[in-house]
């Protein structure tokens, strides 16, 4: 017996040691060399820090652009999808829900012309991004909101694309309502 459980506590005493301590630490130094040091990168409005940019935000009042939807009600701290198949019930009633709630806050809008993004949640729940189609289908309703020109909210979203050369192009909801509400 003595010849296993000395190892066994000498190895167990190594992994504490080394995953424990060393491995979190390490993550920690690199984390501290990247951007927001590893503390996630707020924005910020007249010195007030108003959200982090790569986490979703709910918003709901008709003179800003809405995001995805999460199934954590953007609950950083619980992350997740809903884990519902597209076949259930209850996921395909919650989608229904969305659509109408979208065609009744943008009328004028085609059921087929609404990106899935804007009535489905992402997988962590706190999608921070939605995509030009996504914003541009927005536009009549905000525009009608604040009493503005469809041609200059349309700009502020050609300006807050961010052209990917590797994946879609995307927009920062929680940006472009930043720069929404810096417009006159």
């Amino acid at each position: 017996m003595k010849k296993y459980l000395l190892p066994s506590i000498k190895l167990t005493l190594v992994l504490i040691l080394v995953l424990g301590v060393a491995y979190p630490l390490l993550i920690a130094g690199v984390a501290h060399f990247a951007m927001g040091h590893g503390k996630g990168r707020t924005l910020t409005v007249n010195g007030k820090v108003v959200g982090y940019e790569n986490v979703g935000q709910k918003f709901t009042d008709d003179k800003y652009f809405q995001g995805r939807p999460s199934a954590v009600d953007y609950n950083a701290a619980g992350s997740g999808g809903s884990n519902k198949a597209a076949s259930n019930p209850d996921y395909l009633k919650t989608v229904q829900e969305r659509i109408d709630t979208f065609l009744a806050h943008n009328p004028g809008t085609v059921q087929a012309d609404i990106p899935s993004e804007l009535v489905t949640a992402s997988g962590s729940g706190l999608d921070p991004d939605i995509s030009p189609a996504a914003a541009e289908i927005q536009v009549k309703r905000i525009a009608a909101a604040r009493h503005l020109e469809e041609a200059a909210i349309q700009k502020l979203v050609a300006d807050h694309t961010d052209k990917s050369w590797l994946g879609p192009d995307k927009i920062n909801v929680l940006k472009l309502n930043i720069a929404l509400d810096a417009l006159k």
